[in-house]
């Protein structure tokens, strides 16, 4: 029978586990119906991706073309690399959850709770890693697709396919691109909130309060941030305080 301090610890960490997950549905949903009507990277980037493909069609050579795809997946295959290993060093440390505790509970501010708790707590960011490990292998096989439509990517002086066809083949290369670049944009997106999620074990409220931070970090950088500016041709206020300072 739980004692009311406890119910109450109980109850907060219930709390601000459910508004963790609140906030990162909540988001994940809200940054996808939000990018179909308004300019964000997401959205933008896959402009440029049919724009790429269209100009590799153009191209004799496609080695560079099929370096950087070879880039984006090297990338997306250090992440999951990165993964297991955090994996494995997270069940090491519930192997040693009675250490751990008592090396938190000497920190100031550091709520006391029980070893199944700070368990439960470990075994949500295995979750979130693991997780992060499922969307990072996918993203990998899907630039692995990317790389197979490259190579049947239709020749400059191939007179037996049309433009409608060449414009189809466009945006399907440039549509797998963009599914490979969302699945690893979700990897990410995990990596933040397990960051937000190690708050949980100093307290509750912080952990609630790093989550809204989160959230608004992402927000900014995918709706309001400099690089979209940059590639929405959009000047900066830094960059037109520049252009005048240099006219005077």
């Amino acid at each position: 029978m739980l004692t009311l301090p406890d119910a109450g610890a109980a109850w907060l960490n219930l709390s601000a586990f459910l508004w963790f997950m609140f906030s990162w549905v909540g988001y994940t949903y809200y940054a996808q119906h939000k990018a179909k009507d308004t300019a964000c990277l997401a959205s933008v980037l896959h402009l440029y991706r049919k724009d790429w493909m269209t100009r590799l069609m153009m191209r004799e050579q496609r080695i560079a073309d099929a370096s950087v795809i070879g880039n984006l997946e090297r990338n997306t295959a250090f992440f999951a690399s990165s993964t297991l290993l955090i994996l494995a060093g997270l069940l090491t440390v519930m192997g040693a959850t009675d250490r751990a505790q008592s090396l938190l509970q000497d920190l100031p501010f550091v709520a006391k709770v029980s070893r199944e708790v700070s368990e439960i707590k470990l075994l949500v960011m295995l979750g979130i890693f693991v997780y992060a490990f499922f969307t990072f292998s996918w993203g990998m096989r899907q630039y692995n697709f990317a790389s197979v439509l490259l190579g049947s990517a239709p020749l400059v002086g191939e007179k037996t396919v049309t433009e409608a066809e060449r414009k189809a083949y466009a945006e399907r290369a440039a549509r797998v691109l963009s599914m490979a670049g969302h699945e690893f944009n979700l990897g990410l997106r995990a990596y933040y909130f397990a960051l937000a999620t190690l708050s949980w074990f100093i307290n509750p409220l912080l952990f609630v309060l790093t989550t809204s931070g989160v959230v608004y970090v992402l927000y900014r950088r995918e709706f309001h941030s400099a690089v979209l500016s940059a590639m929405l041709f959009t000047p900066t206020p830094f960059a037109e305080s520049t252009n005048q300072e240099k006219s005077e």
